[in-house]
């Protein structure tokens, strides 16, 4: 499975007498190539690196072209037929706000609570056909991500109507929300955390 990972942030503890700028370069002597630390810094005790985490953006990536790219095959999913990105960007919108997102998560997601906060989502054109799905939000389910990109193409495709997305997340019926897209082309790009952490 691809994921990049461009904003991951993790946290450990140490008694090591190593200078905390030194220590991106001592683990990644250590680390595969395909692993890369860019910067460490020391926080308090108390700080977790996932359950101190206040806002997460999400990227997916979508090559919109006829034919793929070998090159880029891995980290972005291809999807041939033209996609209406104007009915997408008025799809989006339904999702920012406080909603339950049950219709857009995997079965088997261990989370007792599927109501999360999607504080910005959009759609993003970039050049060679590529379209970006953006989301940022205070938590996200297992898939939830790849099931409303899998959602947005169904109405870039004329299958969906952009306003049936409010239906969708009302009804909380998996089956009514698009398919699961690849993990290739999905993008953890940022993970926030408040200032005083």
């Amino acid at each position: 499975m691809v994921f990049m990972l461009f904003g991951q942030v993790a946290n450990f503890k140490t008694n090591s007498n190593i200078p905390i700028e030194k220590f991106p370069i001592a683990i990644n002597s250590n680390l595969k190539k395909s692993i890369l630390i860019k910067s460490a810094e020391e926080v308090e005790e108390r700080f977790h690196s996932r359950l101190s985490c206040k806002r997460k953006t999400y990227r997916y990536v979508i090559n919109n072209e006829k034919i793929g790219s070998a090159i880029y095959r891995n980290l972005e999913t291809h999807i041939p037929i033209k996609l209406d990105v104007n009915r997408m960007k008025q799809a989006i919108q339904y999702f920012e706000g406080e909603h339950d997102f049950k219709a857009f998560k995997a079965s088997g997601t261990s989370s007792k609570s599927s109501v999360r906060i999607i504080y910005k989502a959009e759609i993003i054109e970039k050049e060679n056909h590529k379209i970006w799905i953006e989301l940022t939000g205070n938590g996200f389910l297992y898939n939830m991500v790849r099931i409303i990109a899998g959602t947005l193409v169904e109405v870039g495709l004329g299958n969906i109507e952009p306003e049936e997305i409010y239906n969708i997340i009302i009804a909380k019926d998996r089956e009514k929300a698009g398919k699961t897209l690849p993990p290739q082309g999905l993008y953890l790009v940022n993970v926030e955390y408040e200032e005083n952490e």
